[in-house]
């Protein structure tokens, strides 16, 4: 999945792990402090295509994953309000917290170990 959203656009993957980006501009009224100026957000009518082509990013991974998704599963992410929430409401689904983990695991070992006992 990620090589998938990392082909749509180099940036999607970022939406996905650090979520939407945000359009910023330099501050101009406040002095550079440490070689670096501040920034504050963009105003929506000094934005560029390039800008707006960014702030879309979010929605393209969204619906990327919107539509690799079962009806049971969409229903369970659909609340979600940006592609990082999806992403990780999804790693909880499929692979749970630790102890669930560690559940899987066990029960992977002892039908493995039952296998084993049939053969012999």
């Amino acid at each position: 999945m990620q090589t998938h959203l990392a082909a749509q656009d180099d940036d999607v993957w970022y939406v996905i792990t650090d979520g939407p980006m945000k359009i910023l501009k330099a501050n101009t009224d406040v002095p550079i402090t440490y070689g670096a100026p501040h920034h504050i957000e963009k105003p929506q009518d000094e934005w560029t295509a390039e800008d707006k082509r960014k702030d879309n990013l979010d929605d393209v991974a969204k619906y990327i994953l919107y539509k690799t998704l079962d009806k049971d599963t969409f229903s369970k992410i659909k609340m979600r309000k940006n592609a990082k929430e999806i992403w990780e409401k999804l790693i909880q689904l499929c692979e749970g917290n630790e102890q669930a983990k560690e559940n899987k695991l066990s029960v992977a070992v002892q039908k493995f170990d039952n296998i084993k006992m049939k053969i012999g």
